[in-house]
């Protein structure tokens, strides 16, 4: 490229293709176009590329993809990357769209015969440095590392890294200069290119630091000891090519693809129509709904007439005098449905005041009331109480029918201010969850997916991060068009997604059987909360505090020397080099793993990896738990209220949140020591009632297997039943060996569990495993059956049901990708189960709360972990709520086998259960 006038202080950024080609594609779920061809990759990188243009100023652009065949490299070294894989396939019918949508979206693309990417990204990094430019080359490719200088900076948007000099040192342990000589001698099995046998990056690392560069480490070869030395020395003859084949050109001749930075690589916008094309050919909806209200808006590229807007004419109403207030309010008494929200102070529902309400009964129109905005502009507003007193007669009443987005909240606010919310009829969030449970629920993402609007952000009216204000301190007019377009986008959700729910009976069920009472019964839970002992919890804090101190000092000594107990770098070191333990398995980057499940396997031989994992777990449980529990009671109620969410998990379950309820652990004394701190008030009980058994039981009805369903009818013990099938003896002649052995089986199935996974849990071999798996099956025909066409059905239709039909989607069942495709598969399996098991525990709480409002007893429910309910019950009452308890949970659903629910009480959860 001939060197022309200075670019001086211009940005060129460089993006690595063929980097990221196969990152999107792993990383993207299997994504498929309406004609069925894969559609991941080319999703994720049109992701990429776009929030790429977003966050860097580049006045100069190119997006580099290595082209097809041989190159320079292959004729230096001929097995260079003789080891890599092909492209899959599914990747590699997406590589045309790729390139027709990078160039749609504005970037130059450089694609040149011969040359890797790399070496055209060097190269182009090399000419725009001599020209004064700052150099930003997007990709995960650690040799371009190499690059990097006081102008050229990397930066890895799948990690949001970006290694400068200084990140470059701090991340490989050598500067730029070196990385060429650090490369040479680990050498990269990704590329096939040979390095020292068993010189990591450690090794590599101390001799660069000892020696300064490759040059001196060869000097200096005779003088390295050790069998590190004797490969050094192996491998002498073969440095020269390792280091040219991993160095990076700089100086291709590039003259028939560019003709000059400024000529070629200057920056355009997006094409609209090309944009259309591609994202009608590919199915992207949302984004084709952008290009679609873009035209509207702007008006077409081209003379292709305009496309109709898919939003509304919207007007809004700021309410701040009483005639608007009586305007609106006659409004909302007169109308069918009215979506209602509220703008208030805090995310916590139970501290959180109230500065404004919006309303809509029709599309495109809306009100906010503005009643707490402060600040030395705040505006005229109507009293915030006398607008509540106001507005209470319709709250309340069951008569006029509410919409919302999440109305759970809304509800616990306006309890704050001893309103009772009643007339919920409809709720967006939820009716999304039912339709699509797979997909994100928060409003503005269903607005962009369901109707193609892009709403305002909060953070657009309130700032972010450490700059962002509270709303009640956002400039009025900026306020009351964010809060007006929810309650109006709310409205119209609801108008497109209340169809699709009423599309399937099954799905209506789910909606307003079970997802829209259950969501009253949460709020009433969560508002009662749960009494704490804060007392026992800081003394059980200052306890493991103590066996935190007692745990490092045993490791210092097996370790021979103090460490970073949290350190997995340091503890490779511990493990691996100074005890030599073995490696069980390695991290992505080829370093020796020091995860949860090695220290589990190398636990059970040596008494190190024992001490981190109590140490670990005890840690966990004192921050978590020990730690946060006293802090977070309410001042007010004197207990604590966990938040839960309903549109999360896939299957149906329930989430807690602040603080997590449900993954206290149960199978250590400390972790039952917590639930001893979960206590009942004087002269009350705390109730446990959980479903025995419950999964197991579901995969007797839906599998419909007669010695599964014969063995729940008759009462047996399940796992014992098994075990005699498998061993073929009496189920008197079962040993607790064989029933152990059982239960694993049973349990481990329904998940998805391989002979492998078998194996490993019952510490026996892989032809053990499989022979007890292949009996089971023998025995259970219609499990085997079950489970295949379950295969089949989930394949053909994308999701599977639970007994009540509701629908659990699995994007990746058809995927290209392998272990995604597999764990699908799993899924398909167990997710029926989990499902429907969720479904039951939530139609039990809405029996139960319903039994407790029409019995009008003090008992109160407070608390559901995975298929358990409990409940605070006055001492009076004890007795009949341990009787109606298994009756109400055992009688939501009619199964092939019976239900259990197994009731128990205490001054305790612990004691109770």
């Amino acid at each position: 490229m001939p060197e022309e006038r200075s670019l001086e202080g211009k940005t060129l950024l460089l993006v690595d293709g063929s980097s990221y080609l196969y990152r999107a594609y792993h990383a993207m779920p299997d994504l498929r176009s309406p004609d069925g061809n894969p559609t991941g990759a080319l999703y994720g990188m049109i992701n990429m590329l776009r929030r790429m243009r977003k966050e860097v100023t580049a006045e100069y652009s190119a997006c580099v993809f290595d082209a097809k065949g041989k190159t320079f490299r292959d004729d230096w070294y001929p097995d260079y990357k003789a080891n890599r894989p092909s492209m899959p396939d599914d990747l590699s019918r997406q590589i045309e769209p790729i390139h027709v949508a990078v160039r749609a979206l504005g970037w130059p693309l450089l694609m040149i015969d011969g040359v890797e990417a790399d070496d055209v990204i060097g190269t182009l990094s090399t000419q725009a440095e001599k020209r004064g430019m700052n150099v930003i080359v997007s990709t995960g490719d650690k040799d371009l590392a190499q690059l990097v200088s006081d102008h050229v900076t990397l930066i890895n948007t799948m990690t949001n890294e970006t290694l400068d000099r200084a990140g470059v040192l701090a991340k490989f342990g050598v500067p730029p200069e070196r990385i060429v000589d650090y490369l040479s001698l680990i050498g990269d099995t990704v590329d096939n290119v040979p390095g020292v046998e068993k010189c990591g990056p450690k090794t590599a690392i101390k001799w660069l630091t000892q020696f300064d560069s490759l040059d001196g480490i060869v000097a200096h070869a005779d003088e390295i000891k050790g069998a590190v030395g004797d490969n050094l020395r192996r491998a002498l003859d073969f440095l020269p090519m390792a280091k040219k084949l991993v160095t990076v050109e700089r100086n291709c001749d590039m003259t028939d693809h560019i003709v000059s930075i400024e000529e070629s690589l200057q920056s355009r916008p997006e094409s609209r129509e090309e944009l259309r094309e591609v994202f009608t050919r590919h199915g992207f909806k949302t984004w084709l709904r952008e290009v679609e209200i873009a035209d509207a808006v702007e008006g077409p590229e081209t003379d292709v007439p305009p496309a109709l807007s898919v939003d509304h004419e919207r007007h809004y109403d700021t309410v701040q005098t009483w005639e608007q207030f009586d305007g609106w309010l006659e409004k909302i008494n007169t109308a069918e449905l009215t979506s209602f929200d509220t703008e208030t102070t805090s995310l916590d529902p139970m501290t959180a005041q109230i500065v404004g309400l919006s309303l809509s009964v029709e599309a495109g129109r809306a009100a906010y009331v503005p009643l707490a905005h402060r600040g030395p502009d705040a505006p005229v507003q109507l009293p915030r109480d006398e607008v509540l007193a106001r507005l209470k007669p319709w709250l309340e009443s069951a008569e006029h029918k509410k919409v919302g987005q999440h109305l759970k909240y809304d509800e616990q606010v306006l309890a704050n201010y001893g309103i009772e919310m009643r007339g919920i009829e409809h709720d967006t969030l939820l009716q999304s969850y039912v339709v699509e449970s797979h997909r994100t629920h928060d409003m503005d993402s269903l607005a962009l997916r369901h109707l193609g609007v892009k709403t305002i952000k909060y953070e657009e009216v309130a700032g972010k991060g450490a700059g962002q204000i509270g709303f009640d301190e956002v400039a009025l007019d900026k306020a009351a068009e964010y809060a007006a377009e929810d309650a109006d986008i709310t409205l119209r959700l609801h108008q497109a997604l209340y169809p699709q729910v009423t599309a399937e009976k099954t799905l209506e069920y789910v909606y307003r059987a079970i997802e829209l009472p259950t969501s009253r019964v949460l709020r009433k839970m969560e508002r009662t909360g749960v009494l704490i002992d804060a007392e026992k919890l800081r003394l059980q804090s200052s306890e493991i505090a103590t066996r935190l101190i007692q745990l490092e000092s045993e490791a210092y000594v097996l370790a021979g020397g103090e460490f970073n107990l949290g350190s997995p770098k340091q503890i490779g070191q511990i493990f691996f080099e100074k005890l030599e333990l073995p490696v069980v398995k390695k991290t992505p980057s080829g370093a020796p793993s020091t995860d949860e499940e090695v220290l589990q396997k190398l636990a059970e031989d040596y008494p190190l990896p024992k001490i981190l994992l109590e140490h670990r777990g005890l840690s966990k449980l004192k921050s978590t738990y020990t730690d946060k529990l006293p802090r977070m009671v309410n001042a007010t109620t004197g207990r604590v209220h966990t938040n839960y969410a309903q549109a999360v998990a896939v299957t149906g379950r329930l989430a807690s949140n602040d603080p997590n309820l449900q993954n206290i652990p149960v199978r250590t004394g400390e972790g039952r020591r917590i639930r001893e701190a979960f206590i009942a008030p004087p002269g009350h009980k705390l109730v446990s009632a959980d479903y025995s058994q419950i999964e197991l039981r579901i995969m007797a009805h839906i599998s419909g297997d007669e010695s599964l369903l014969r063995a729940f009818s008759q009462g047996e013990d399940i796992h014992r039943a098994t075990a005699a099938e498998i061993f073929s003896v009496t189920p008197l002649e079962v040993s607790n060996d064989q029933r152990r052995v059982a239960k694993v089986i049973n349990f481990g199935l329904i998940y998805g569990m391989s002979s492998f996974g078998l194996a490993a849990n019952l510490g026996i071999t892989r032809d053990a495993a499989k022979l007890y798996i292949d009996r089971y099956f023998a025995r259970y025909p219609g499990v085997a059956r079950y489970m295949d066409e379950t295969r089949v059905s989930a394949k053909a239709k994308g999701y599977v049901e639970t007994v009540f039909g509701r629908r659990l989607w699995l994007p990746e069942i058809n995927g290209g990708n392998g272990p995604r495709r597999q764990a699908a598969e799993r899924a398909a399996i167990n997710a029926p189960m989990q499902g429907t098991a969720a479904d039951l525990i939530k139609l039990s709480m809405i029996a139960v709360q319903n039994w407790i409002e029409e019995s009008k007893i003090g008992t109160r429910m407070i608390m559901q972990v995975h298929d358990e309910l409990i409940l605070e019950v006055p001492d009076a009452e004890l007795s009949d709520v341990r009787k109606r308890l298994p009756e109400l949970m055992c009688g939501v659903a009619d199964l092939k086998v019976p239900l259990v629910a197994e009731v128990g009480a205490g001054l305790n959860w612990e004691e109770a259960h």
